[in-house]
């Protein structure tokens, strides 16, 4: 947790791409409704001038003044100059949700695994290989079949593969190498049986967590899949596990994602712009006015 700080009425800006978006919404609602002044800018739109000393923003040939905090909604597509555009205000001393440099961490599925089984937490075994040669091999360290076969920077679902047989998985991970993308194989913990948990992480604290079922069928328990979700009650290891996971990542605020296995909780990601629409509907929690809160107890204005 950050520094305590005296706040006033503030200067916020949302980067976002489409302010019409849930998430986005609700966080400039609850800015408002503490009285504080918000914009909705896209960060694709902004102009950064770097010059030393003197590092600015531009946004339709006017120069962001002032601003005291932002608050990133930083898509998978708009990664590299979303982060870009971060660490632009970063270096103009502006206070923000999230660091850039967290952002490229969290946002590549390999960088994250490896960050996160390197400070002892649990994470489902997973492989990685550009040697078509050692590709058997490497399917056979991962475990028996089935195996779960991810782009490195699939997100909501997108590019995860269920691969019933060593022969299928080794012919869609050269599907994916013909098109220079990177791959993920990873043991399936078909012992969850398609559920998983959201943890929403603010400022160091649980802010909410649910439970999301797949639909029948499916084994990606994504909302956006058509799965339910339920609110729950974390266990003391689930608490602490999605806390250390934030902190390795150096987030402040995260969506963490794990699963039951035969051998306890382990983490499969740790998302760092995640959506408020599937949390705050299933716990009916107000998390936009906690990462409003967050912000207050850290900005002097």
């Amino acid at each position: 947790m950050l520094s305590c700080a005296i706040f006033s009425n503030m200067n916020i800006v949302v980067l976002s791409r489409n302010a019409s978006l849930y998430s986005t919404q609700a966080i400039v609602e609850a800015a408002r409704k503490k009285n504080h002044y918000v914009r909705v800018l896209d960060h694709m739109l902004c102009d950064l001038i770097i010059e030393k000393d003197h590092p600015a923003i531009y946004y339709n040939f006017q120069k962001l003044e002032n601003v005291h905090a932002v608050i990133p909604r930083i898509g998978t597509a708009a990664t590299s100059f979303g982060s870009s555009v971060i660490r632009q205000f970063e270096g103009m001393g502006t206070f923000t949700t999230l660091n850039a440099e967290a952002l490229l961490k969290a946002r590549n599925k390999l960088t994250c695994l490896q960050m996160l089984s390197a400070a002892g937490i649990a994470v489902p075994t997973t492989a990685i290989t550009n040697n078509l040669y050692t590709l058997p091999f490497v399917i056979d360290k991962v475990g028996p079949s089935p195996h779960i076969v991810k782009l490195a920077t699939g997100t909501q679902g997108l590019g995860v593969i269920l691969s019933e047989s060593k022969a299928n998985a080794e012919s869609i991970v050269e599907a994916f190498q013909k098109t220079e993308e990177k791959v993920l194989i990873q043991r399936f913990v078909s012992e969850s049986k398609g559920s998983d948990i959201r943890v929403f992480v603010v400022d160091g604290q649980i802010a909410g967590a649910m439970r999301r079922q797949a639909k029948e069928g499916e084994f990606r328990s994504n909302i956006h899949r058509g799965a339910q979700s339920f609110a729950i009650k974390l266990t003391r290891e689930e608490e602490e596990l999605a806390l250390k996971a934030t902190s390795v990542m150096g987030l402040h605020i995260a969506g963490v994602d794990m699963l039951q296995s035969q051998n306890g909780p382990q983490i499969l990601e740790v998302n760092a712009s995640p959506g408020l629409e599937g949390i705050e509907g299933t716990t009916q929690i107000d998390i936009a006015r906690k990462i409003i809160e967050f912000i207050e107890r850290n900005v002097v204005v």
